[in-house]
């Protein structure tokens, strides 16, 4: 978990718009010294607009941004320094080898011990057997790694990772996630991360800022936000009587999903006792039963649900 509440970057009424298209209306977010934070929202909300603004990549229409208290305007060059970047949707020069793309980027900052600190990246990513390769011939998760190994070239305090996981295999994302999380333990690195994986949010993430339609609509700990949620999930493997549970769930407009003899209803939690009476009392026989709470994934959904999108 975060180790301070020092804000080292903060967004102050953050608009972005091209032409009549507004993208992000008066966003204002900081993030914390040792936080992970959590950036989510359906396409289009926003987020990778939000990112690129606070990398400098595109100048907001109105706003401000400040690292470690300084202006971002006017001490772009020297903030940079201390700031990394990862994204799974940004090309990387095709006909490099994976050597000769992260020594041409550590050129971009000031980095003592030049060559040393690209074989620290290339062995925290494994990418030894790779060094010799071009980019062109990688897959897409070897890729990933790449841009994340260039992320950390110049030992940031600040990460910026736009879905940093895509494309991982699921033992490599998890090592992934270990890493970036040794590196908030150990030297308070702070992260601003965009994923459409909840589980990875839940698992990584200090708080989330949820974006709709460019605005910030939720702004808590995912703990919080899926305790928000009053729906618990309600799985029966039936024995007997599969047909009578499906007809009572049409009945008391119960939502529920079908897998072979397993049955998934959602429902509140404190109608779980009235239910499984109900079950019984229709002669419903079955031999196993798990209830999950909710979780941010169905903070997501039932967002998403109540808020249908916004005339342009």
């Amino acid at each position: 978990m975060a180790t301070s509440t020092h804000e080292i970057l903060e967004a102050r009424n953050l608009s972005k718009t091209f032409g009549e298209r507004r993208v992000v209306a008066d966003l204002s977010l900081e993030l914390r010294e040792g936080e992970i934070l959590g950036l989510l929202g359906p396409n289009g909300a926003g987020k990778t607009t939000t990112v690129q603004m606070l990398l400098g990549i595109l100048t907001p229409s109105s706003g401000e941004i400040s690292y470690f208290g300084k202006s971002f305007s006017e001490h772009r060059s020297e903030i940079l320094e201390h700031v990394g970047f990862s994204s799974s949707y940004v090309n990387l020069p095709w006909t490099l080898t994976v050597w000769e793309c992260l020594t041409f980027i550590s050129y971009l900052y000031a980095i003592p011990r030049r060559r040393e600190r690209v074989s620290i990246v290339t062995t925290l990513f494994n990418l030894e057997k790779l060094l010799r390769q071009q980019l062109v011939e990688l897959s897409s998760g070897q890729l990933t790694r790449v841009n994340l190994a260039k992320a950390f070239l110049n030992d940031p305090k600040i990460l910026l990772l736009d879905e940093p996981t895509a494309s991982l295999d699921v033992d490599v994302a998890a090592s992934i996630r270990e890493l970036l999380l040794e590196r908030q333990r150990e030297a308070h690195m702070s992260v601003l991360l965009t994923s459409h994986n909840m589980a990875e949010v839940e698992e990584l993430c200090d708080r989330v800022v949820f974006l709709h339609e460019g605005r910030i609509i939720a702004d808590d700990t995912p703990e919080n936000l899926a305790r928000s949620i009053e729906i618990t999930h309600v799985e029966l493997r039936i024995s007997e009587g599969l047909e009578r549970v499906t007809a009572y769930c049409a009945q008391h407009n119960l939502p529920y999903q079908l897998q072979q003899r397993s049955i998934t209803i959602d429902i509140h939690e404190k109608r779980i006792p009235s239910l499984l009476r109900d079950l019984t009392e229709a002669n419903v026989a079955y031999d196993e039963i798990s209830i999950e709470k909710p979780t941010l994934e169905d903070f997501f959904l039932q967002t998403l649900r109540a808020r249908p999108p916004e005339d342009t």
